[in-house]
Order: structure tokens, then sequence, then C-alpha cells
């Protein structure tokens, strides 16, 4: 992208504070935050902030903890999952947070043992999710719905949902002690791989075109409104990372699992992160329609209130360098 471009939007929107500001970053060591590692590895956002600005960035696993450390104040930036950010408008009255870019669509499947190829099949059947209201287990909540079947927060019903992390789940569908799960990658190519499992349902086939927000990046709106340069620096290097990643999906796949690793001490086998990566897309696009729907059937499925989410989009910044490089405009709403 053109430093020249670029520059036309930092001074429209103003100049940083004298001295060295912090900038404070989340991101999750997982294939579905491949962008985030690939620019923080190689450089893309610590080169387009500058030396006036002192990158800190932090790990997490949880959209909640996320949240949490957010409005702490303890956070600026984050990669995060769409309910999680739908959560946090919600809890501070759409004051706290606004989401600035997309990151990744796709890559979330509900894998089960073999012999179960249809929705009835699942009634008496246990299924695993990440998390009570995470994304994916609102998903697999409204499906179960729209199939006629009934599913409680206390593990009742048709199906017994079992909120629990991904590892907890590989293990219990190993064992048999569960009958599939609702997750997301690289933790659906590993039950495929290593479990043995099959997939009942992709969920690019439940959205139109198939694309559906799997994370995107939220700002705190505080620092957003303070640090409107610093911010448009950031997401010029962020534009840099995707296109890298877009050009060269090998050697990001090699450096996404090296950062994985320095981060949590594992490796992902080479099989699992290329399988995951086929069924990853990243784009600057935060896919606004689909962040609708999430709430819409979050609150459908007794996870959360009622929820205006007018204002929770803030795409000036990007839409301003995405224009200078000739690029169409995202939308929000």
């Amino acid at each position: 992208m053109a430093l020249a471009a670029a520059a036309l939007v930092l001074a429209a929107c103003g100049s940083g504070d004298s001295g060295t500001q912090a900038l404070r970053l989340g991101y999750f060591p997982n294939v579905t935050h491949a962008p985030a590692i690939v620019a923080d590895s190689r450089g893309f956002f610590a080169a387009a902030l500058g030396g006036d600005t002192d990158l800190r960035v932090q790990y997490f696993n949880a959209g909640p903890e996320v949240i949490q450390t957010l409005f702490a104040e303890g956070l600026d930036l984050s990669f995060i999952g769409p309910n999680p950010a739908i959560n946090g408008y919600a809890q501070s009255d759409g004051e706290a947070i606004r989401i600035i870019a997309g990151c990744t669509s796709g890559g979330a499947f509900l894998v089960v043992r073999p012999g179960i190829t249809s929705p009835q099949d699942l009634v008496g059947a246990t299924i695993a999710t990440p998390q009570l209201g995470n994304t994916q287990d609102v998903a697999l909540r409204a499906w179960l719905i729209d199939q006629g079947l009934s599913a409680d927060t206390a593990g009742g019903g048709d199906v017994s949902i079992r909120p629990q992390s991904n590892a907890d789940t590989l293990n219990a569908f190993r064992s048999g002690d569960i009958d599939g799960a609702w997750v997301p990658e690289p933790w659906a190519t590993r039950l495929l791989l290593e479990g043995g499992g099959v997939v009942l349902v992709d969920e690019r086939d439940l959205w139109p075109d198939g694309r559906y927000v799997t994370t995107h990046l939220i700002v705190r709106t505080e620092y957003l409104e303070e640090h409107p340069d610093i911010v448009a620096r950031f997401l010029e290097g962020y534009l840099q990372a995707l296109r890298f990643v877009e050009e060269n999906p090998e050697q990001s796949q090699i450096i996404t699992n090296d950062g994985i690793e320095a981060i949590t001490g594992a490796r992902l086998a080479d099989e699992t992160i290329v399988g995951a990566w086929q069924n990853l897309t990243f784009t600057w696009d935060p896919i606004a329609s689909s962040l609708r729907k999430s709430a819409d059937d979050a609150a459908a499925v007794g996870l959360l209130e009622p929820v205006d989410l007018s204002g929770i989009y803030a795409l000036d910044i990007l839409n301003s360098l995405l224009a200078a490089a000739g690029e169409a405009p995202v939308e929000g709403w």
C-alpha cells in the first residue's frame, strides 16, 4: 500500500501524542487468528506503527477474558470472535468497543462419529462446544432449533450440549465419551484426522455465499477516539499482512505454526494446519450481515437479551485505507 496514500489518511485522523504511546494488542494462538500471528511475527505491525508507538502483545484463550481486560482498560485492540464482541457491546450499553476490521471467515464444523448421518440421529447424543454462549455454541443451538430439536443450558433436551475446552473435546471424542462437537479450526480438522470423525455440518453451507465472521478486530472506543492516527497505522500494517497471507499461503502456514508453538509450546501437525487452512478465508471485510444474525440467534436460544448493535462498527479508517489502495469499501450498519 502506498505510503503517500496512508499519510493522507493519517493526516485526516490527526497527529499522535508527543513521546512514546503504548498500543496493547491481544490475539489468540490459533489458526483462525493467523493474520495477526503473521503480522506480529513478520513485523508488519511494528514497522507500520513506527518507533513512537510501543506495541505490547498479550495472548488470550477465550473471548470473555479479552472483554474483561478491555473493560479494565488493560487492552486497546484485539482479534476476537463475534459473540464475545456482541456481549461486550451489550454489557457496556454500546460504549466500550468498536469493530474496525474483519479477519477470518469460515472454519467451523459439526464433526460427529461415523454412523450419524442426519440431524435426527443426534437425538440422545452428547455434542460438545468450546464454551457456553461462545460463537460455536450459539451456532449449534440455533441449528438444532431449525432442525426441530431441543437443547437447554443444563445439558438436557433432545441433544445434550457439553461446553468444554477444545483439548478436552478431542480427548472425549477419541474415548467415545461424546458423539461430536461444533468447533472451529484447527480442532475440526483434528477431530477428523485424529478422532476419525466425519463432517455433518459445514457452517459455510448455512450462510449466503458461505461467508460469515469467525474472527474480527475490535478496539476500545476511548482509545480509538484518542489515538485514531495510531489505529490507522496499525490497520495499514494489518492490510499489508493480509496481502502477504493471501500471496504466500504456504509460508504463512509455517509462520503461523511457528507462532503458535512459540506461544503455547505445542506445534500443530503439518497435515492439520494444511487441512484447517483450506477451510478458512482471511479478509479485512467484517461481514457485518452475519454479526446481526449471530446476535439474533443468541437471543433466540436465550443466551443474550435482544440488543441494538447500531454503532458497533467504526470502519471509516479502514475504508479510507482501502480507497487509497483502489479497493472497494466494506459495509457495516
